[in-house]
Parts: C-alpha cells; sequence; structure tokens
C-alpha cells in the first residue's frame, strides 16, 4: 500500500504507547502468498468525491479536519491494544516481501490478529488479542475490575463504566478511572488544535459550531455539548469525529473507541430520505413488544444524512468498512434529543458492486437474483440505523435504573445488530402496508437481506454484526422463513416472512427491557453459530469479496493541495 496513503499520516501521530510483553507464536503463521491471499478478501476501490462546488474556505476547512481525523488512527491503534504502535514501527523496517505483506494486514486490521478469522495472529511474537483492549489495568482480570466497580459509590461507578474513562492502576496499586482527556492528552491535544482552525476557516455557522464545541470536549472530556452540535448540524461538509463505539471493549462494551467519519452532503438523496424521521414515534407505538416497554416520546431531533464518504479511520476503518451508522450512542443525548443517522453513499455502492451481486449468483436461485436491489439494499440499512434509536435503551434491572448496554455488557452489541436488522425489516413491511412505501419494495427487500445476510456473516461470528446475523439466519430456517434448496441455495417463503420477523424482534426487544444477560449470552451460545448448509455457501464464495479496502483519492489531493504547513506530525 502506498505510503502517502494510509501510513506515513499514520506513524506521524504516534508512539506515546508502549508495548506489551510478547509471547511465543504460534507454530504457523501465514506466508507471503497466504496472506496475501487473505487480504486481497478485501477489494481494492478508490473513494473519490466531487468538491468542486465547495467554496475554498470550506476545503481548506475540510482539509484540516481530514488532518484532525487521521490522528484517530494511532489512538485507536493504542486503544486495541498497547503494544500495536511500536509493532507498527518494526513492521515498517521489514523490506521483504513478507514484511510488506505483514504491514498491509496490519493496516486493514489495525492491528496483527485477523478480523476475519476469529482474530488469529499472523505476525510472530503477538498474544491473544485482548478481549479488554487496552482499556482496563495491565493484569487485572475481569472478575476483579467487575468487583471494584461494585464497590464503589454510584456516582463513581457511572464514571468508572462511562464511555469516556480508562481504568488504571494508582501509585498505590489501586484502580482508578482515567479521564480520556488525561490518558490521550497529547494526541487530543493536536486533534483539537486542527479543529479550532478548521472552526476559523468554515464560513457554515453549524459547522463551526460543533468544531468548536468537539474540539474543546477533546480537552475537558464533556461531549454532551458537541453531541447536541452534532445532531443540530446543517452542512455541506459532515464531519464525525471522536470516541464512539464500544466494539473493541470486549469485556463490557463499556469504553468507545476513536473514529472519524469525513464526508459531504448528498443533499438530494438526504432530502429524499427526511420523510422517514416523521415516521419514527409512530414505528415506535406499534412495536410488537408490550405496550409498557414502547417510548411514548422519542427525542425531538432524528436527522437523516446521506452523505458520500472521503475518509474514514480509527475504528471506523478497521477490516470491514461501515456503511452507515447511528449516533451518538450516548444515552442521555439519545434519550433527550434523539439519534443522527448517516448513510455513506458510495461506500455502500461499493459493496452492493463489488461485493453483493457477486453473492447472490452463488447464494441464491436464479429465479431470485433479480430481486436483489441497490433501493432494498440502500433503505434496509437506513432502517437499521432508524431502529437502533427505537425500542429499549433505558431500563430498571433488579429494581435499579440502568441500560441496556450496561446490562447485556459484552452480548449488547450482538444483540442491538440484530434487533436493528429483524426490527428493520419489521418497520419497512409496515411502512409498504401503510402506503408510505412502495409496493415493489416487498418483492426485493427479503431476498436482498436474504444476499446480505451471506455477506454479513462473513465478517466473523465474533464480530457483532457478523453473530447478530448468524442468530437472524438460523431463526429464519428455524421457524421455515427460509429453506435450502436441494442445489444448496436459499430461498425466502414468503409466507412465513413476517410471522418469524415479528416473534425474533418481540424476543429480543423483551430481552433488553428485561436486561437479561445469561439469556441474551444462552441465545448466542445457541443461534450466533454457522450451520453446515450455511458454510457450504460460505466455501463457495471464496473468490468472491469479502468487502473493500478504501483509497482515500480525494482526502489526500485535499490535504496536499489546502492542508497548510503541519502544525502536527500527522498531517506529513
Amino acid at each position: 500500500m502506498p505510503k502517502s496513503r494510509t501510513l506515513l499520516p499514520l506513524l506521524g501521530a504516534m508512539l506515546l504507547s508502549s508495548a506489551a510483553p510478547a509471547q511465543e507464536a504460534p507454530a504457523r503463521l501465514p506466508d507471503a502468498p497466504t496472506l496475501k491471499r487473505m487480504t486481497a478478501r478485501f477489494a481494492p476501490v478508490d473513494v473519490k468525491v466531487d468538491v468542486s462546488k465547495l467554496p475554498d474556505a470550506e476545503k481548506r476547512a475540510l482539509a484540516k479536519v481530514l488532518q484532525a481525523a487521521r490522528i484517530m488512527d494511532p489512538l485507536f491503534l493504542g486503544q486495541a491494544w498497547a503494544g500495536n504502535q511500536t509493532l507498527l514501527l518494526d513492521l515498517v523496517k521489514d523490506t521483504t516481501p513478507l514484511g510488506k505483506e505483514r504491514l498491509h494486514a496490519f493496516l486493514l486490521n489495525k492491528g496483527p490478529w485477523s478480523r476475519l478469522d476469529e482474530a488469529k495472529p499472523f505476525i510472530p511474537g503477538v498474544p491473544p488479542k485482548p478481549d479488554e483492549g487496552n482499556f482496563y489495568p495491565a493484569g487485572a482480570t475481569k472478575a476483579e475490575v467487575e468487583a471494584w466497580v461494585k464497590s464503589l459509590p454510584e456516582a463513581q461507578q457511572h464514571a468508572a463504566t462511562g464511555f469516556f474513562t480508562t481504568l488504571r492502576k494508582g501509585p498505590d496499586g489501586k484502580f482508578v478511572s482515567v479521564p480520556y482527556s488525561v490518558e490521550y492528552q497529547g494526541e487530543l491535544g493536536m486533534a483539537a488544535q486542527l479543529l479550532r482552525e478548521a472552526a476559523a476557516l468554515t464560513q457554515q455557522p453549524t459547522l463551526k459550531r460543533f468544531l468548536e464545541t468537539r474540539a474543546a470536549a477533546f480537552l475537558s472530556n464533556d461531549y454532551y455539548a458537541s453531541e447536541v452540535a452534532w445532531m443540530e448540524l446543517d452542512a455541506s461538509v459532515e464531519p464525525t469525529i471522536g470516541p464512539y463505539e464500544v466494539y473493541e471493549d470486549g469485556w463490557f462494551n463499556y469504553k468507545a473507541a476513536f473514529e472519524a467519519f469525513i464526508g459531504v452532503r448528498d443533499d438530494a438523496e438526504t432530502q429524499k430520505l427526511a420523510k422517514f424521521s416523521a415516521e419514527l414515534q409512530e414505528l415506535e407505538n406499534n412495536l410488537p413488544i408490550e405496550a409498557s416497554l414502547r417510548n411514548p416520546k422519542l427525542g425531538a431531533l432524528a436527522p437523516i444524512r446521506v452523505i458520500n464518504s472521503i475518509y474514514s479511520s480509527g475504528d471506523g476503518n478497521r477490516g470491514v468498512q461501515t456503511a452507515a451508522f447511528n449516533l451518538p450512542n450516548d444515552e442521555r443525548v439519545a434519550a433527550e434529543k434523539g439519534t443522527k443517522r448517516v448513510m455513506l453513499k458510495n461506500i455502500q455502492e461499493a459493496k452492493f458492486q463489488r461485493v453483493l451481486l457477486p453473492i447472490a449468483k452463488v447464494a441464491l436461485p436464479a429465479k431470485d437474483r433479480k430481486d436483489v436491489s441497490f433501493d432494498a439494499f440502500f433503505t434496509h440499512i437506513l432502517m437499521h440505523e432508524l431502529m437502533h434509536g427505537l425500542g429499549p435503551h433505558n431500563v430498571t434491572v433488579a429494581g435499579k435504573q440502568t441500560t441496556v448496554r450496561q446490562a447485556l455488557q459484552a452480548s449488547s452489541s450482538a444483540i442491538e445488530e440484530a434487533k436493528a436488522d429483524i426490527s428493520g425489516l419489521w418497520a419497512l413491511q409496515r411502512l409498504v402496508d401503510k402506503g408510505t412505501l412502495d409496493k415493489d419494495l416487498q418483492r426485493t427487500m427479503y431476498t436482498t437481506f436474504l444476499a446480505s445476510a451471506f455477506r454479513s456473516i462473513r465478517f466473523g461470528i465474533d464480530e457483532a454484526h457478523g453473530k447478530g446475523i448468524a442468530l437472524q439466519l438460523n431463526h429464519f430456517l428455524d421457524t421455515g422463513a427460509v429453506k435450502v434448496n436441494a442445489d444448496g441455495t436459499f430461498e425466502v417463503v414468503p409466507d412465513k416472512m413476517q410471522a418469524s420477523i415479528t416473534s425474533l424482534t418481540n424476543q429480543l426487544m423483551t430481552l433488553q427491557a428485561q436486561g437479561d444477560r445469561a439469556a441474551a449470552e444462552a441465545l448466542l451460545a445457541k443461534q450466533g453459530v454457522v450451520r453446515p448448509s450455511v458454510q457450504k455457501v460460505l466455501e463457495r464464495l471464496k473468490n468472491v469479496p469479502v468487502d473493500i479496502e478504501p483509497r482515500y483519492v480525494t482526502a489526500d489531493s485535499l490535504v496536499k493541495d489546502f492542508g497548510a504547513p503541519a502544525a502536527t506530525p500527522a498531517a506529513k
């Protein structure tokens, strides 16, 4: 991979963490040809976006935002494993064919473990991928952390389990909560300065406000004002930057990882989808769960933005690429203000063309392949993100107020992804029945989703989206909503699909409302698996890319042409 695209920006802003002790390498590790085949599962795609209509001031502001976004890469590396940054420097020095393939695989996976292969290492001398990332004290056990948290007064528990703190050992050897603004003060200081410089350049008031408040949040560790500003953002440039998703915290799903998604708004597509926001309360009021579990008043803001992605980094660019997202995850902001859904249209188009259509030719019978459509793919992804904001979030477990995320801990992500998928299908059917969506969608959405299920399960069942889709696919098979043909292809059974979708939506949302961690873990253990009939299809897909590998051509040009002399090494 050319250094100008990924490596130099990543190397420029790192070197603050030291490596964890290495363990003896597994007996067999991939050689250069094997690694090349592994990385070839990601189809290279040049990501180009037309920014010609942006005034020069906005291009200069955007270049600054892109420089700040590059800093999210080394931040995320340090969060995923303490040894990542030092290992990367060692890999850069190895110019042999094997060394170059290892570096390419490392940059794709943001670490030395293959995210498509159940986190198997591909570099010698590294330990197993730590479930806890680098969010908790070295040498501590999950049970020790859990016991310590329970021993704290309630206010301190909130800090310890919050999104924006790490847990470390103090000079006395006891656990302490450390704000991200302290833990990562060097990187966040550089990112904040770049965002302030961007804010001074832009002529768009809501963009200026978000950049200023997010810069302040990096230094104060209080993200509330900037989350609200991000919700209210109405500008040609759509930046998302900061700590958000909790997938990397495999112990508890408490801690947010740093990422960035920088794009340019597609006004025509955004306007077309605006009508969906008005449907959310009606959908919530009719969810197939007990009425007492529904939210009678959703947050007032539910903006939908369609963007063309210019650049992603950190947790937003590791392994499989994000096609859309629903943020913020902070339950307080979601309850008071709502959440925003962002669709990365050009990324979705690349996935559809390079991955989904070839999968359909293998997984589906010939007569059904014509019903695999981009419109159905795009619309379900949107509804998936919308449904993240519906259903139970703040719950009561054993008489104590908590959140679904905190109650279900490590199982919460896979359950939530499955909920958003399955309830998204339920919601689309309801909107078709109401006449809000064209009836043709009913013909295409189930078949498209079935083909896409094989796309998602290839992400790996140790990953939240992959495990969640395995759960759904097995439910469809068990309820007869999907059948396996004699030739091994899969087919939707239309008469049984709606009842199957309704029953699983009810099961998952009720489980969330009850905060039943044991039930969630048991369900995932039983249903979050790859059955033999599914495995046979997966084996026939070996020559089909699993996902895309974006090359951010426009971003590189913007930083080169409009980035001022570097205030930070990240801009090299």
